[in-house]
């Protein structure tokens, strides 16, 4: 019989359970993909639009999303819909892209201090203005890098969407932390986050800002979280110090990645509602998922993510690749 005995993890924040492979050798060549380039014909749309030299916000949808809550709420819509000219039909929310200059196609960990600094700059400043205007619910930020983690250019950018709902895994951590909060008095962001720093034995990296570590429970191979030493629930409020902060453990983390042979990945921002008080309870932060796998059929009829690599395993893997010299530092 083959090697695949499972270790059920329970997630202290969500109290999700993983199912996490425990006794199977690591095999460095199942988990080692480059990020294949978009086919775009030849034609990078982010290079001209909009026009100009340096980092630029380009909309792609006005209104992105229409909420629709029963059968009969749809058809109305369909048939108020028919009734007014396309200019005039509004939904809510939108999606909009922050692009690096005209021809920046590298990948985030090799782009200098500055123009990373930013375009998060850029991202920062949207929450804040999302939360201002009050119209949505929560603004996403992502970054897809490489077809397989569904990117739509080869571009370097940051997709912002304005959601008119808090998404379900944001309710859960945000939930979970308030009744951990009022269990344990104190944020689990936090705590975890330091409990790693002194352990060490999923700590991929760290400094006076940020802690870099696979979480105990790690949904998929080679997931790794930054969180902030210092407690804030919204990004939208971080300082300058902040953003250079998150800048540097961004690219320290993904040249690490990079053992993998550059993957593909989906880089995602976890912060407040916009229009929630969390200051509390929740505590905003970066996640990385290497996208390495597919999903089997286990994980859709049940919901229960099952990780190959334990995150023990990953984060040795990858402090040997990086302590035997194998990744150039960014320029």
């Amino acid at each position: 019989m083959g090697a695949g005995l499972f270790e059920l993890r329970r997630d202290a924040i969500t109290g999700w359970w993983v199912a996490t492979v425990v006794d199977r050798q690591f095999n460095r060549g199942r988990f080692s993909l480059r990020a294949e380039p978009v086919d775009d014909g030849g034609e990078c749309q982010n290079c001209g639009q909009p026009p100009g030299d340096g980092v630029r916000v380009r909309i792609l949808k006005d209104y992105a999303f229409h909420v629709v809550g029963t059968s009969e709420e749809a058809r109305e819509m369909e048939r108020s819909l028919a009734q007014v000219a396309l200019s005039q039909a509004r939904a809510s929310g939108s999606w909009r892209t922050i692009v690096a200059p005209p021809g920046e196609h590298r990948s985030l960990q090799l782009v200098g201090s500055e123009l990373l600094c930013e375009m998060l700059a850029a991202a920062r400043g949207a929450i804040a203005e999302a939360t201002k205007l009050g119209q949505t619910e929560y603004l996403q930020v992502v970054q897809n890098w490489g077809a397989q983690a569904g990117a739509r250019t080869n571009h370097l950018c940051l997709d912002l969407y304005d959601l008119p709902q808090i998404p379900h895994r944001i309710s859960e951590e945000i939930g979970g932390a308030a009744r951990y909060l009022i269990r344990e008095g104190k944020c689990p962001f936090c705590r975890i986050a330091r409990e790693e720093s002194e352990a060490g034995a999923r700590l991929i990296w760290q400094d006076e800002a940020n802690v870099a570590y696979a979480p105990f429970a790690s949904r998929s191979p080679f997931e790794v979280w930054i969180v902030p030493r210092r407690h804030a629930a919204d990004f939208g409020g971080a300082a300058d110090g902040d953003i250079a902060a998150t800048a540097t453990a961004l690219r320290h983390v993904l040249q690490r990645l990079a053992s993998l042979d550059g993957p593909p990945y989906n880089l995602v921002l976890h912060t407040a509602p916009l229009r929630e008080r969390v200051d509390t309870t929740y505590h905003w932060h970066w996640e990385i998922h290497p996208r390495l796998r597919e999903i089997a059929g286990l994980e859709l009829g049940t919901g229960l993510p099952v990780n190959p690599v334990s995150p023990e395993e990953a984060v040795e893997h990858l402090l040997r690749y990086r302590s035997e010299g194998e990744s150039a530092g960014p320029p």
